[in-house]
């Protein structure tokens, strides 16, 4: 009789725990899928607030001549959304997600070109920055190579020659060893 009085105390109080269980289960199921509502809305309006630069910049990227190939202009939708406008420069949102940070990698670390909460400023930012990447790229072309004349260029020698003298310097003193070796012997 106790063991049955044991079992069913023992059903009724496994029967009540997986049911609270699943209701927490279900609960932090509920708040969790809130919380990525909540993220991927700020998401959301991050692109959209990227895409409105990127609107804006349509003018300055329509005046870019088409041999012009270092600007690669696109958003990417990762974490966090960023507004590319070459292979080292993006913009990427601030952390209240209504500043605008352009900023460069460089071989030293990010360093911020321009933050502002308005569009004008980061856009008048970017054209300075794609204006003094094509001077870059103007003054890279523009160098000259020096070309030396075939008169300058020295002859080539042959090695032979002193790889010989060396071998014969180097029998003559083996030589002059091993006859003092065998002088004091």
């Amino acid at each position: 009789m106790s063991d049955s009085t044991s079992g069913g105390a023992a059903s009724d109080g496994t029967a009540g725990r997986p049911r609270r269980l699943r209701d927490a289960l279900r609960q932090a199921r509920i708040e969790a899928a809130d919380r990525t509502g909540v993220v991927v809305d700020l998401r959301d309006a991050e692109v959209a607030r990227l895409d409105i630069l990127n609107e804006a910049l349509d003018p300055l990227f329509a005046q870019i001549p088409d041999t012009v190939d270092l600007f690669d202009r696109g958003i990417s939708r990762g974490d966090p959304p960023r507004l590319w406008i070459d292979v080292v420069a993006h913009v990427v949102m601030g952390r209240d997600k209504r500043t605008y940070r352009f900023v460069q990698d460089t071989r030293y670390g990010r360093i911020v070109l321009a933050e502002s909460n308005n569009v004008a400023t980061v856009a008048e930012a970017i054209t300075n920055y794609v204006a003094r990447r094509m001077v870059e790229r103007e003054q890279a072309l523009a160098v000259h190579v020096a070309v030396v004349p075939p008169q300058a260029v020295p002859p080539k020698r042959s090695r032979l020659g002193p790889f010989l003298l060396g071998m014969l310097a180097g029998a003559a003193v083996l030589f002059a060893v091993a006859l003092i070796a065998s002088l004091r012997g």
